[in-house]
């Protein structure tokens, strides 16, 4: 396994400023998104990472290419929640007629549920199992906290006490023989 996985939320969107769901739609990122993403390359140029993979959706494969990593390879399993019939909605809009509803542990109608996410994210870190050194992964604000959920050994569900903003650096790694979080939301 990976000795460490760094993940990078993707910078802000449209949607992401406005609290709207994004899986699906494919939306560029805002000029504050790419200038977000832009910073973010000094921080990661001397890591050395042996794996680098970003989701396949255009905000996150445009923040790695920003961050300096133009060829991460694409990893369809890091594409985000898949929202189902609430893309493009808030939280609080679909609260109108859901109270208390929450990604994490509620349904999505026509979307994905915590399990299927849960065999996604699984797949990818079976992936980083090969790897040594550091993974690097561009990704999402709920794919993210559920691959952090999957590496702890928790269900999905728990990705809701690790919120993510827009151009953050996460670091999951290993104290003796626990996986844990070393860095959140920096």
């Amino acid at each position: 396994m990976a000795d460490e996985v760094w993940l990078v939320r993707h910078g802000a969107t449209e949607w992401s400023v406005a609290g709207r769901h994004t899986s699906t739609t494919d939306l560029p990122l805002l000029p504050e998104g790419e200038e977000g993403a832009r910073a973010l390359a000094p921080r990661l140029a001397d890591v050395g990472f042996a794996l680098v993979l970003t989701s396949p959706r255009q905000r996150a494969r445009r923040t790695a290419e920003l961050a300096g990593f133009p060829d991460a390879e694409v990893e369809p399993g890091l594409v985000e929640w898949d929202y189902g019939d609430y893309e493009g909605v808030t939280t609080a809009t679909i609260r109108e007629t859901v109270p208390g509803w929450s990604v994490w542990t509620h349904p999505v109608p026509g979307g994905e549920t915590a399990e299927e996410v849960a065999a996604r994210i699984d797949a990818v870190l079976a992936r980083l199992a090969g790897v040594e050194g550091r993974a690097l992964l561009f990704a999402h604000g709920h794919a993210l906290p559920a691959v952090a959920a999957r590496w702890l050994g928790l269900p999905v569900s728990e990705g809701r006490h690790l919120p993510l903003d827009t151009t953050t650096i996460s670091v999951l790694g290993r104290r003796r023989d626990d996986a844990v979080v070393t860095r959140w939301n920096a």
